[in-house]
């Protein structure tokens, strides 16, 4: 059979149209699309505990999907309820936090102007007055705050349907993936399909094992430098930390301000040494040994990913952005002809590079995942 081959330029013509095609419906579809993939996420992470229930216990599939769903529920429930309880409490010092903050940044003012003899008063008060109005808004802190982890009622609605859904019906979407493709490549198609479910729900288990890790030395951390709302900012830092780079430096900023509104500006300083020393961890032992080397995005596609999905989802594609390239990159790495964009999105490998192991005690050892 003769394949009509294109030329070069009309080749990149049709492949930059259909980027731009794929990102006008992928923010077409933000309050769908966004929803269904965090819903797969989900699901990937819960779908052990339904297929134990249906094989082990031999529970029909509807109900092992609801038992899953009411689990996901009584999580989130208590998500909800912490960070709605820690809010509260934020919100009733937020009066003494700006009279706090005031009295150290005039201190603070007074410091510069005697030290560099720089007159810069009118900078300084407007400067003053602008962070005065900021937090005498609670509303305003608030609402940036609730909308990192939820878009709306509507967002958290369609998640829940969609959870159910992919749960109850992922044999039909199973089936669907291999009969679109010929007989023939039946046997490779399924085999890619199930490595590919399998890293996934690696990726997405080590990402949450990270989040709590982070989320513990964080807390830790705070606690001993004696931060306030240290429990608060260290589950918050653990949730920005998805984001890679940007994610460290925003709850670093937040840390940094709770600080210097609640204790003395030299505390920023032990605030800024803690944040350092968890990431160390975070980057070198963390996440090679719970989420693995195979799903790392390189530096450069991350940082477009946030700038992507920032554009195109809000705050919600920040975060999604990240699993949404590592799965990407799993699946060009299974197709033949993608290897090289999987390659590219990924870190440089050093083909004789060892593995790094620790040994915890005689019987415990971590070793570097894939």
């Amino acid at each position: 059979m003769n394949y009509f081959k294109l030329p070069f330029l009309l080749k990149l013509t049709l492949v930059v149209i259909s980027i731009i095609g794929l990102g006008y419906l992928l923010a077409l579809g933000q309050s769908i699309i966004a929803p269904f993939f965090l819903a797969f996420l989900m699901a990937m992470l819960f779908l052990p505990l339904a297929t134990f229930l249906e094989k082990r216990l031999r529970l029909p599939r509807s109900l092992s999907t609801m038992a899953a769903v009411l689990l996901m529920l009584i999580i989130l429930t208590g998500l909800i309820y912490f960070f709605g309880s820690q809010l509260s409490s934020f919100s009733k010092d937020l009066p003494r936090l700006r009279m706090q903050f005031n009295t150290v940044f005039n201190d603070l003012q007074r410091w510069v102007s005697k030290t560099f003899h720089v007159k810069i008063k009118e900078q300084l008060d407007y400067i003053d007055q602008g962070l005065s109005k900021l937090l005498s808004s609670s509303g305003v802190i608030l609402g940036f705050t609730f909308g990192i982890f939820s878009t709306g009622i509507g967002f958290i609605l369609f998640f829940i349907l969609f959870f159910i859904f992919i749960l109850n019906y992922r044999r039909v979407l199973n089936n669907f993936i291999l009969t679109v493709f010929n007989e023939k490549h039946k046997a490779s198609v399924q085999e890619a399909v199930t490595e590919i479910r399998i890293m996934t729900k690696k990726y997405i288990i080590g990402l949450c094992l990270q989040i709590i890790i982070v989320s513990t030395l964080t807390g830790i951390a705070l606690s001993i430098i004696g931060v306030k709302y240290a429990i608060l900012l260290a589950v918050l830092t653990g949730l920005l930390n998805v984001i890679p780079y940007l994610g460290i430096f925003i709850s670093l900023f937040i840390s940094c301000f709770i600080a210097f509104a609640t204790g003395t500006p030299s505390t920023c300083i032990y605030v800024v040494i803690g944040y350092i020393v968890v990431h160390i961890i975070d980057g070198n032992i963390i996440l090679p040994f719970v989420v693995g080397s195979k799903v790392k995005i390189n530096a450069l596609f991350s940082f477009l990913g946030i700038l992507v999905g920032e554009h195109l989802w809000g705050i919600a594609g920040m975060f999604l952005c990240i699993p949404a390239i590592a799965i990407l990159k799993i699946i060009f790495e299974k197709i033949e002809g993608l290897q090289p964009w999987g390659k590219l999105l990924g870190e440089d490998e050093k083909p004789d590079k060892k593995k790094k192991t620790y040994k915890i005690s005689k019987n415990i050892t971590l070793k570097e995942m894939d």
